[in-house]
């Protein structure tokens, strides 16, 4: 629609089974730069003198012609959402509706790419099924053929699975030649961008419907860009409605420095460095390489590795990235003491303010040399009780760097090898930290700082991260891509749901997930960050049905209903 035309409604129409390069968009909407329309002289058929007007390229015409601003074509904007029907063409029953959302996408990306190719900008899709035709497509339109499942995937039997990937991967950098393309086809790095590239425009994906719509086919472009996804059921869903609100958040009027601006960021990079006895092995997240090879770079592949630097598209202040290194310096030879070890954060971005930013964090800490273990009848780890490296654990960091590294491996091994490597790395954990004597298991006792890690290994074994019972291919896609780029607080929650009881006899109370729990006398919270359910038991559902809580004399009824609903509410805008 063109937007900066008011005198008629005045739209171009692509075929959706083809693909558009910028240049071609640029081409089919005569925005290949040049001189603008003169006015016809009216001096009798004498050449009038003009004036020499400069003229304008791809961009200024798209910018004044498909993009302005709200306030500028309001009145055009929402005469096209005003107008805006339900496709009247039947649809026959042994078929799905066609959707060309691959070759959509492709106009978006190429349309930006022509406006505001070193400017952030956002591409926000909204979906209720499937791409069913043209490029991009992740099912036929007819009806017998069902969407791909992970028996499907695992048989590699999905002949539109492998192109779709490609096609949406390639959308994260459109190019305007076909040289371009083909270097791309060309690296061997399929998650590194091309030529170092960082991605301005970010893509996120607000998915709704009952049935499966390719969000496994779009996380590389989702992913490359730094995009946000909803899965849900309907758009008239509460978690619909609150995602995209808060996509569009500002910071506080009393922010002394980006006060009124939005809380997002683009065309972010990230670069780490470190001294000379560890290296940097990779990193796990929205991020894409950018293929930096230093002396800082590890062999050790971890992730997105041989690089020290990564692209991560669009962030916000809530995106979290995974970094892991790896110990160069040998065992044998301990480290001078007070040697002291540094690691440096270097993450660019463009603000929303049109900005760029350079934000360096330095960290800096000491080096422990184990000592060397001379008698050999001492009790097992004796040496660890006094060990700052046991004292200064993170058990809730480590469970999410090992939970990312197991989602991460899921999309190379079977789920079973994984799960596996989860369990050999819990021993290893153990027979390092633990205190125990040989062949007494009645002696194993672990410290306090690793009392929780065990209890989140059994939750991650059992999540929708590691087991695909009773899930699809894009809602396993989706769970894992969540807590890729969540916090360590919020991936906890998705690890190891939390579970809050409420009764008439005390404060709540953290209950165990346990069928235990479920009482005819109390209240249930449970948080598993993507579902906030609150659970009745049989005793005070029927006094809700008896409306007791409307009753002035059951005022501590009605405080008891209402405590749950609070935390939740508390919970939901968290």
């Amino acid at each position: 629609h063109e937007l900066g035309f008011e005198a008629c409604s005045k739209a171009y129409v692509m075929r959706g089974n083809r693909e558009y390069t910028p240049g071609r968009v640029a081409e089919l909407l005569g925005c290949n730069g040049g001189q603008q329309p003169q006015a016809p002289s009216n001096n009798g058929g004498q050449p009038q003198q003009q004036q020499q007007t400069q003229p304008m390229g791809p961009a200024q015409q798209v910018l004044q012609r498909f993009l302005l601003p709200v306030a500028d074509c309001s009145f055009v904007l929402e005469n096209i959402l005003e107008d805006l029907r339900k496709d009247p063409w039947p649809v026959p029953n042994d078929k799905r509706v066609a959707r060309a959302t691959g070759c959509a996408l492709s106009v978006a990306t190429s349309l930006l790419h022509l406006a505001l190719p070193r400017r952030g900008a956002r591409i926000m899709l909204f979906t209720g099924g499937p791409c069913t035709s043209g490029p991009g497509a992740v099912v036929s339109r007819l009806k017998e053929e069902d969407m791909r499942s992970h028996a499907d995937l695992a048989k590699k039997a999905e002949p539109l699975h492998k192109p779709a990937c490609e096609f949406y991967a390639k959308l994260a950098f459109p190019t305007t030649n076909a040289a371009a393309a083909n270097s791309k086809k060309k690296s061997k790095n399929s998650s590194a961008s091309p030529s170092g590239m960082t991605n301005h425009h970010v893509v996120d994906v607000f998915a709704c419907s009952l049935d499966q719509v390719g969000m496994l086919e779009m996380r590389q472009l989702v992913e490359a860009t730094g995009g946000l996804t909803v899965l849900g059921d309907s758009f008239g869903q509460s978690v619909f409605k609150e995602s995209l609100r808060r996509v569009f958040v500002r910071y506080p009027d009393d922010d002394p420095q980006d006060a009124g601006n939005l809380t997002m960021a683009f065309a972010s990079t990230l670069e780490v460095l470190t001294s000379r006895e560890f290296k940097v092995s990779g990193a796990i997240g929205p991020v894409t390489s950018l293929n930096k090879h230093g002396p800082n770079v590890s062999d050790l592949e971890i992730g997105k590795g041989g690089t020290n630097a990564w692209s991560l598209g669009g962030i916000d202040p809530t995106t979290t990235i995974a970094i892991y290194f790896d110990i160069t310096n040998p065992g044998t030879t301990p480290m001078p003491e007070g040697k002291r070890r540094y690691v440096q954060f270097l993450t660019k971005y463009q603000h929303s303010n049109g900005r760029t930013r350079l934000r360096a964090t330095t960290m800096c800490g000491p080096w422990y040399n184990a000592p060397v273990q001379k008698d050999d009848n001492a009790p097992n780890n004796a040496q660890m009780a006094n060990n700052p490296v046991r004292m200064s654990f993170d058990q809730e960091a480590a469970a999410v760097l090992v939970a990312r590294m197991a989602v991460y491996q899921t999309e190379s091994d079977e789920v079973g090898d994984v799960l596996r490597w989860v369990d050999r790395s819990l021993i290893r954990l153990c027979g390092k930290f633990a205190d125990y004597n040989a062949d007494d298991p009645n002696s194993f006792r672990l410290p306090a700082e690793f009392s929780l890690y065990p209890q989140f290994m059994f939750h991650l074994r059992r999540s929708q991260f590691l087991q695909l019972f009773n899930s699809s291919p894009d809602e396993a896609c989706y769970y894992r891509y969540i807590l890729c780029r969540e916090n360590t607080t919020n991936s906890l929650v998705m690890i190891q749901p939390t579970l809050l009881s409420y009764s008439f006899n005390g404060p709540p109370q953290a209950a165990l997930l346990d069928a235990e729990s479920v009482r005819a006398d109390t209240i249930l919270l449970l948080d598993t960050f993507f579902h906030v359910v609150v659970f009745h038991g049989e005793t005070v559902a029927a006094w809700r049905e008896q409306r007791y809580h409307e009753q002035e004399e059951h005022a501590s009824f009605r405080a008891l209903l209402e405590a749950p609903q609070a935390d939740a509410q508390l919970i939901m805008d968290s």
